[in-house]
Formats: structure tokens, sequence, C-alpha cells
């Protein structure tokens, strides 16, 4: 049979490390998702990498920054071939 003090000793032990994993299983989801989000944010254009809002490293790194720049490509090569300035 276990006597009573090693299990009253063991108990909140127990209880100390489950609320310690549970608490760093916890931050560990938060920086997760911080840093999807983050990439997520970047990839779109909604937050730049670098602190660029335009230029060529914003279209190079952001699908908004890499759309507009297809954009503007269409919209330059229309007007050269219309001879438009």
């Amino acid at each position: 049979m276990t006597d009573m003090p090693s299990i009253s000793s063991s108990g909140p032990s127990f209880l100390a490390t489950q609320t310690a994993k549970l608490t760093q299983a916890a931050s560990d989801a938060k920086n997760s998702f911080a840093t999807a989000l983050n990439r997520a944010q970047v990839t779109i254009g909604v937050k730049p990498k670098a602190g660029f809002t335009s230029g060529p490293t914003y279209q190079a790194t952001t699908l908004a920054g890499q759309t507009q720049a297809a954009f503007n490509n269409t919209v330059n090569a229309a007007k050269s071939a219309l001879h438009i300035k």
C-alpha cells in the first residue's frame, strides 16, 4: 500500500507540472498563430515585409505588389502599342 504522505506530496507536483505544460502549449500555439498570420499578411500585401509600401521591394515581396506591377506593366505596354504618352 502507498502511504498518504507520498500521495499528498505528489498531487500538487503533478498539478504544477501539468499546469506548466499547458501554459507552454498555449504559448507555443499563440506564437505559431502569430507567425502564420504575419507571413500571410506579408504575402498578401496587407503588411509590408520591410517597411516598404511601394517600389521594387514591395512589388517583389507581396502579392499585392506583384499584382500592381503586372497591372502597371500591362497599362504601359498598351500605351506604348497605341503610342500614348
